[in-house]
C-alpha cells in the first residue's frame, strides 16, 4: 500500500469511531476496545451491568461496516444445534428421493453478537471455541470454513447476578479482550436522556467493508515494536505466574497466571492501538493502555484473593505499580 491509502484507510477509523458516536453517547475507551479487537483480528467480551448499552454498541458497530451481522440470544434453554446448525431432510422434486443436507445456524456469518452469553450452560458456550480459534465449524464429521473477517463480540452481565453461568476459563482464553463498562458520567447520561426521548432521525452510515479490515489487520502486523518492549511483554506475562513469579501480590493472590497467548494478545492489541492513532510504532502508552483488558479475563485469582476482596484488576493495578 502507498502511504497516501494507508492515511486514507486511517481516516475512515476515525469516520467510523464518529459514526458510532451518533448514537453511543460517551463510553469512548469502550467503543475503542471494541474496534482494536476487531482490527487486531481477535473476539472482545463486554461486561456491564443491565441497561449500559452493550448491545446497542455491537448493533451500532455492525451497522458502520458493511458485513452480515447476527444477533443470537443466549438463554437457558439454547442448545448447541441452535448456533451451529442442524441436518434437514429434504425431497429431491425431481427424483422424489430424500437426503439430509446441513443448514447452518446464525454463526455463518461475519459479525456475531452472543448476547448475553453467560446465562445459558457451558455445553452451548462452547459451540463457539472452534469457531473462535479456528474460524471454522464441524459438523457430522465435515468442516466448513468461515469467511473472514470473523468477529464474535459477547455480552455479559457480572456473575453475581442471578440465572448466570461463569464462562469456562479456556474459552475465556479465546477472547482477545476483556471489556468492563461502567456507568457513564452525569454529563452524558444527561445527553442520553435528552437524545433517546425524543424524536430523533440519526441514522449510522456504512464506512468500513471487509476488505478494508482484511487490509488493516494485515498493517496491525507491519507496526514496529522494539526488542525491548517485546522483552517488557514478556516478563510481564511471566511474572503472572505465580510458580515463576518473584512479585509478592501475584504469588499471594494468583491461582493459575497468564499463557503465551496472553503476550501475543498485548502486542497485537497494542499495535492496533498505535496504529489507531496513526502512530507506525509501539509506544509505553500503547503498552500499558491494552494491560488491563488483555489480562483481567486471564487471570485466576486463589481463594485468599477472594476472601480479600481482591477482583483481577486490583491484582493488576499492584502488579503494574
Amino acid at each position: 500500500m502507498t502511504e497516501a491509502q494507508i492515511h486514507e484507510l486511517l481516516d475512515k477509523i476515525s469516520l467510523l469511531q464518529q459514526e458510532i458516536g451518533k448514537i453511543i453517547i460517551g463510553q469512548e475507551w469502550v467503543r475503542d476496545q471494541l474496534l482494536i479487537a476487531l482490527l487486531a483480528g481477535g473476539h472482545a467480551l463486554i461486561e456491564g451491568v443491565p441497561g449500559l448499552a452493550k448491545t446497542l454498541m455491537v448493533r451500532t458497530l455492525a451497522q458502520a461496516i458493511d458485513l452480515p451481522f447476527q444477533r443470537i440470544q443466549f438463554t437457558p434453554d439454547l442448545m448447541p444445534s441452535d448456533i451451529i446448525g442442524t441436518d434437514i431432510l429434504v425431497e429431491n422434486p425431481e427424483t422424489g428421493k430424500r437426503h439430509f443436507q446441513f443448514l447452518k445456524g446464525p454463526i455463518f456469518s461475519h459479525i456475531i453478537l452472543a448476547d448475553e452469553i453467560n446465562r445459558t450452560p457451558p455445553k452451548t458456550q462452547a459451540a463457539l471455541l472452534e469457531a473462535m480459534q479456528e474460524k471454522s465449524v464441524t459438523y457430522g464429521g465435515k468442516t466448513y470454513d468461515l469467511e473472514k473477517p470473523y468477529f464474535i463480540l459477547a455480552t455479559q452481565n457480572p456473575i453475581e447476578q442471578s440465572g448466570t453461568f461463569r464462562l469456562p476459563e479456556a474459552q475465556l482464553d479465546r477472547f482477545l479482550l476483556y471489556i468492563k463498562i461502567d456507568y457513564p458520567e452525569a454529563n452524558e447520561e444527561y445527553q442520553m436522556l435528552e437524545q433517546t426521548t425524543q424524536k430523533n432521525g440519526v441514522k449510522v452510515q456504512s464506512i468500513l467493508r471487509g476488505e478494508d479490515i482484511l487490509i488493516f489487520q494485515d498493517l496491525v502486523k507491519e507496526v514496529h515494536i522494539s526488542p525491548d518492549w517485546i522483552a517488557f511483554t514478556n516478563q510481564l506475562i511471566r511474572s503472572t505466574r505465580p510458580k515463576s513469579s518473584e512479585t509478592e501480590v501475584i504469588k499471594k493472590w494468583v491461582k493459575w497466571g497468564a499463557g503465551p497467548r496472553a503476550g501475543q494478545a498485548l502486542i497485537l492489541t497494542a499495535k492496533a492501538h498505535a496504529l489507531m492513532h496513526k502512530r507506525f510504532a509501539v509506544t509505553q502508552e500503547d503498552l500499558d493502555k491494552m494491560i488491563a483488558p488483555v489480562l483481567r479475563h486471564r487471570l485466576l485469582l486463589n481463594f485468599e484473593a477472594e476472601a480479600d476482596g481482591m477482583t483481577t484488576d486490583d491484582v493488576i493495578r499492584e502488579l503494574i505499580d
